[in-house]
């Protein structure tokens, strides 16, 4: 009887060991799970602590260290391209992330806020690095194929971080893009791991989704950055070159675009609006505008106040070594040696090199907002295929991606580069305005120093202009005396003289040589006093060939004397045109008096020449050879013909042909066949009155 409820407590035992194993088994799971969430929190926080270190090597210790090198070939900004924004963000994202391990039970919705908290700044910061991290990477291979780049990279290496073992720069550069791609996984590894029925389950998949956009949105970013950096380089191409890439699918593309553009303006068709990027474009060609105007106003301003101080009296011999002439020498040479350098240096590094430098930056923007227009055309296009026929082929999808890749680009990046070059070139102005006022200020303490100095510096105005008007007609009056004393003094005029047969000759040679408007007569004894200078007999006739020296004095020309060349002085020279003894019923010119001829003997080198006798002519263009026309525009020669000619050139201004008269007949011949010799008249040469 007592075996019995034995037999039958033996189930209930059995059963109760089974509860317990299953408990058991359902427990193990869930610690285990406990278990790995914790490990990827701390593998989270830990991996981040050592990224955010190994940051700080990077721009403390590296990029310092290469500084300190100076090395000229060294592109350090391209290298690390905003990688101190990086650290900023990510100490501040470290400090936040340890601070949830203080709240044990809410510390993973904690760690989704700070993600959430995050976003904007990490896709701003890292959207820039990996967009110019293929750049970097070029920059290091071509350091490695520089020995002596490569051997200061590595010692900069060995010097700041041996415990890494990096033999390349590429070590670090690559740490910010493999960190921001894993916050995804880091995250989903702490999602995988968190019950469904956690209430920082919610919270974690939106910090997932998040940081999955953020890296998403990095790439398209590089993918709009690499579309620019295809079409924003300016090209400089020949004509070869230009036609070399013409074949029938571009210029089928090219008709299509401008086919297209041409009904956009008629109105035939629609223009695809777009307000926002419309007003962006606007500004930004206002930008480029008044870039190019103040450019150009710069320029003309340079070149006004450098004439404006041209004249240089410091430079003269006054032979006067005190008084109000001597006061203006020295500030003359004051202003030309100090103050307009000085100026022009400022000017030069202030203004001109930050404006060339805001032009540079405005070709880029400048041929994307052109492409864009191209892609848009070819955006329209398509997309009315599309809509006829339903469907369009890879290429054409892949043309309407970079125009919205384009578009989108321009739309986010025009603002803040408008508003950059706006302040730029304010900041150019206000430096241009500054410099200004800077110059007037010093050059007005200068004249008011030079001013005080002198006798009439303190008079009053009224006072000052009558004194002056006194002296100019003081000044005046002595002049006509000069005038008057210089003229009873001067050598008579060269007279009329017969030509020996030598000199006609000689003359005969330089006409045929220069030609007669190129004559002169010497007006007195020149006795030639420096190297390459002519001592000459008045009366001798010689041709002008050059109306300056070497040196740029216009005083001193250079003539052919018949034989030797050389420099004489422009003063003792006057126009020679050989005229023929007057003949009964021939008009001669009117001859001036004495005293207009004096002072014509003395004119300036500059004076303009003598009018045209209406006598005939002591020398005449005849044919050399015969010529036969040999289209309408040209005439036929027959050998020692007399010409007219009424244009040495022909209608490009070639001197090869020449525009004649022949009997009535007009018409072009080689200039060669054409030979000028004197009249054949029985009365000799004479030197005109």
């Amino acid at each position: 009887m007592a075996s019995a409820p034995e037999a039958e407590d033996r189930p209930d035992a059995e059963d109760t060991a089974e509860t317990e194993e299953t408990t058991y088994e359902e427990v193990m799971p869930c610690n285990k799970m406990e278990l790995s969430q914790r490990l990827a929190v701390e593998e989270l926080i830990t991996t981040e602590a050592s990224y955010v270190h190994n940051i700080q090597l990077c721009v403390s210790d590296i990029r310092a260290h290469l500084q300190k090198k100076q090395l000229p070939d060294l592109d350090l900004e391209g290298l690390f391209s905003n990688t101190d924004d990086i650290l900023h963000v990510s100490i501040r994202f470290l400090k936040c992330l340890e601070a949830t391990a203080t709240q044990e039970h809410e510390q993973l919705l904690c760690i989704s806020t700070v993600f959430q908290e995050f976003k904007e700044e990490m896709e701003t910061v890292y959207k820039i690095y990996c967009a110019s991290y293929e750049h970097a990477l070029l920059l290091v291979e071509s350091y490695r194929k520089d020995p002596r780049l490569q051997e200061e990279i590595l010692e900069t290496l060995n010097a700041t971080v041996p415990h890494t073992g990096a033999s390349d720069l590429s070590f670090f550069l690559v740490m910010p893009v493999q960190r921001v791609t894993k916050y995804p996984l880091l995250l989903g590894k702490i999602l995988e791991n968190t019950p469904t029925s956690a209430s920082a389950y919610p919270a974690l998949q939106a910090a997932v989704r998040a940081m999955s956009q953020v890296n998403a949105n990095i790439n398209e970013y590089k993918r709009r950055r690499e579309v620019a950096t295809k079409y924003n380089k300016a090209e400089h191409l020949t004509l070869r070159d230009r036609f070399a890439r013409l074949n029938t699918h571009s210029i089928a593309k090219k008709t299509t675009r401008l086919s297209r553009l041409f009904m956009h303006e008629a109105g035939i068709v629609p223009k695809t609006e777009d307000r926002e990027y419309d007003d962006l474009e606007e500004k930004f060609q206002c930008v480029v505008s008044s870039v190019a105007v103040l450019k150009e106003n710069l320029a003309s301003y340079l070149g006004h106040l450098e004439a404006f101080l041209l004249p240089t009296p410091h430079k003269c011999e006054l032979q006067i070594n005190e008084g109000p002439a001597q006061q203006y020498r020295r500030f003359a040479e004051y202003l030309h040696c100090t103050v307009f350098p000085e100026f022009k240096q400022r000017l030069d590094r202030l203004v001109c090199q930050p404006l060339c430098s805001l032009s540079d930056m405005l070709v880029g923007p400048q041929q994307l907002v052109k492409k864009r227009l191209d892609k848009l055309l070819d955006y329209e296009e398509i997309q009315e295929r599309k809509s006829e026929m339903g469907s369009v082929t890879y290429d054409e999808e892949a043309a309407m991606n970079t125009y919205l890749a384009i578009n989108a680009l321009l739309v986010a990046e025009l603002p803040r580069f408008n508003q950059a070059a706006l302040q730029l070139l304010g900041q150019i102005v206000c430096s241009l305005s500054t410099l200004q006022r800077d110059l007037a200020a010093q050059i007005l303490h200068q004249a008011e120093k030079e001013l005080e100095q002198m006798p009439h510096g303190r008079m009053p105005l009224p006072s000052f202009w009558k004194m002056v008007e006194d002296t100019l007609q003081q000044s005046g009056a002595q002049l006509r005396t000069f005038c008057q004393t210089f003229e009873t003094v001067t050598p008579s005029p060269v007279t009329q003289q017969p030509l020996n047969p030598a000199e006609e000759r000689k003359v005969l040679s330089l006409v045929s040589k220069h030609g007669p408007d190129k004559l002169y007569q010497v007006t007195s004894n020149i006795s030639g006093s420096k190297d390459l200078d002519l001592t000459l007999q008045r009366g001798q006739i010689v041709a002008l060939l050059q109306s300056v020296d070497t040196k740029g004095n216009t005083s001193r020309w250079l003539v052919d004397a018949g034989g030797p060349r050389g420099f004489v002085p422009a003063g003792k020279l006057q126009p020679y045109c050989p005229v023929q003894s007057q003949q009964p019923g021939m008009q001669m010119p009117t001859l001036e008096s004495s005293t207009e001829r004096r002072r014509h003997s003395y004119a300036s080198p500059e004076a303009p020449r003598p009018q045209v006798a209406t006598f005939t002519p002591a020398f005449q263009v005849v044919a050399g050879f015969s010529f036969a026309a040999r289209s309408p525009q040209e005439v036929s020669l027959q050998a020692g013909q007399p010409v007219v000619v009424l244009e040495p050139h022909d209608k490009k201004g070639s001197k090869e042909w020449s525009l004649v008269d022949v009997n009535g007949q007009r018409g072009y011949v080689p200039s060669s066949y054409l030979v000028t010799v004197p009249v054949q008249e029985p009365t000799g040469w004479s030197l005109p009155v």
